[in-house]
């Protein structure tokens, strides 16, 4: 067992005894951490071996010219991370627990001693997701699952290429390296919505400056990125709706009333969106088919919240990343009350 993994262990044996968690929860984050660092391989070696999969060996070489990318041009650090491929046999490779009250958008938090309080509960089996999923909808609560290809251990181990990420795009498997890399470079414990918008932010301007290369189609990635931002506004356009209703004076009955038909109304939107702007695209059939909630939102919100006021921190800095990120992790290191207001501020700003 590394330094790294004997720490995780212990800190997490320590939080459980501290009842911040069960000893049994604990021990199925270390057992799942341990199995997929177990599983990692050098991706040069794949990549020069003929016997492998011609296609893997191409994304993979793809992975490493982005990681170099990503440490030459955007200053996201320069460790082993994405240079080691593992192949986890499986859809994704930890499965996220949202839930809500049923009159709020507040997500109810897990708090952990690595990473502070997140706004979601993983695991690395389906089974234990879904006994929580149960368990959550029996309280009242509104309940969300989503699997996740990839995460970041925030530079405690070298995190690998998964074999859960590699059904995507050329594009957005890059993006996804310059994702996580944003998560390693800064994270500030308690503010989910901060560290992803950040992450994405890193993610969606990486992307634009590494298609002047010619690695990926940029062509592929900007369609997905106008259907992103379209579905992103439609959601969030249903976030402000139903936190107006919530802060009204109703009756149980006549809130869940209103509350059904917003989300009538955004399945609505999105099938005419569909069909009149993006030619019949289904890239989010699968996320509208489902019984939508407060906790089906969450996820969307948490991953782009402060995106433009990231891109406004960024044109003051001069598009200059060395001072974009001493400029993000001073805003980081402000109090969380300092840090939403300048966020709101730059999220404002006249573009």
């Amino acid at each position: 067992m590394d330094a790294g993994l004997r720490a995780l262990v212990v800190a997490l044996l320590g939080a459980s005894l501290c009842g911040c968690a069960s000893l049994g929860y604990y021990a199925h984050l270390a057992r799942g951490q341990m199995e997929l660092l177990s599983k990692r391989e050098p991706i040069e070696k794949i990549v020069e071996d003929p016997q492998r999969d011609a296609e893997l060996r191409r994304r993979l070489a793809l992975v490493l010219d982005a990681r170099r990318f990503a440490v030459a041009k955007l200053g996201l650090p320069d460790n082993a991370s994405y240079t080691l491929y593992a192949d986890l046999g499986r859809p994704y490779v930890v499965w996220n627990v949202f839930a809500t009250p049923e009159f709020s958008l507040q997500p109810i938090e897990s708090c952990f001693p690595l990473t502070g309080c997140l706004a979601y509960r993983g695991h690395y089996r389906k089974e234990l997701a879904q006994e929580q999923v149960e368990k959550m909808k029996a309280k009242g609560y509104d309940v969300d699952i989503g699997g996740v290809p990839a995460y970041s251990t925030l530079g405690w181990f070298d995190d690998p290429v998964l074999s859960t990420m590699m059904r995507w795009s050329d594009a957005v498997l890059v993006g996804t390296v310059f994702h996580e890399l944003g998560h390693q470079r800064l994270y500030v414990k308690n503010d989910t919505t901060f560290n992803e918008s950040y992450a994405s932010f890193i993610e969606q301007q990486g992307l634009l400056e590494y298609f002047t290369g010619g690695q990926v189609d940029p062509a592929e990635s900007e369609t997905q990125r106008a259907h992103e931002a379209q579905f992103v506004a439609l959601v969030i356009d249903a976030r402000r709706k139903l936190a107006d209703l919530y802060s009204l004076p109703l009756s149980p009955e006549a809130m869940r009333t209103q509350k059904a038909g917003i989300f009538a109304q955004l399945k609505l939107d999105y099938a005419r969106m569909r069909d009149a702007e993006w030619n019949g695209s289904r890239d989010y059939e699968g996320w509208f088919a489902r019984d939508l909630n407060n906790a089906s939102l969450l996820p969307v919100g948490l991953y782009d919240e402060w995106v433009p006021a990231f891109r406004t921190l960024f044109e003051e800095c001069g598009n200059d990343w060395a001072r974009f990120h001493a400029a993000a992790k001073a805003l980081g290191e402000s109090g969380a009350q300092a840090r939403q207001e300048r966020l709101a501020e730059l999220q404002a700003a006249p573009k």
